[in-house]
């Protein structure tokens, strides 16, 4: 028969294990995605605590860990560019990506302001 205190570390154990994977899901699903993809282009600091760089290959994602890359892929004309997440959003409800804007020109829709994407971790 099992102590209180060994059922009790039984469960924080499971949950534990239950908690990293659905993070670890979560992630990869992430990472596989297609949506609207906008651009910005700020020059104050970041969700990481950078400064923001307009021409760098750089996006926003809500969940991806900083410094993940992405290849990121314009369905719209096959252009693909790689960037690595330092921010956080896009806050606007259907768009999975915010990308600065040296990757949204690189990808070819600065004058449309979004465009359909699919990402892929690198």
């Amino acid at each position: 028969m099992k102590t209180p205190k060994q059922t009790a570390l039984v469960a924080v154990t499971i949950a534990a294990g239950l908690m990293v994977g659905v993070s670890a899901t979560s992630a990869t699903a992430a990472a596989g995605q297609c949506g609207r993809a906008s651009w910005y282009a700020l020059h104050s600091k970041t969700a990481s605590g950078e400064r923001m760089n307009p021409s760098a290959l750089t996006a926003a994602h809500r969940t991806l860990p900083f410094g993940t890359k992405l290849r990121v892929t314009n369905k719209n004309n096959g252009r693909s560019v790689v960037v690595r997440i330092n921010d956080r959003g896009p806050f606007i409800k259907g768009r999975v990506l915010d990308l600065s804007k040296g990757a949204a020109g690189q990808l070819g829709f600065i004058g449309s302001g979004q465009t359909s994407v699919c990402m892929a971790r690198v």
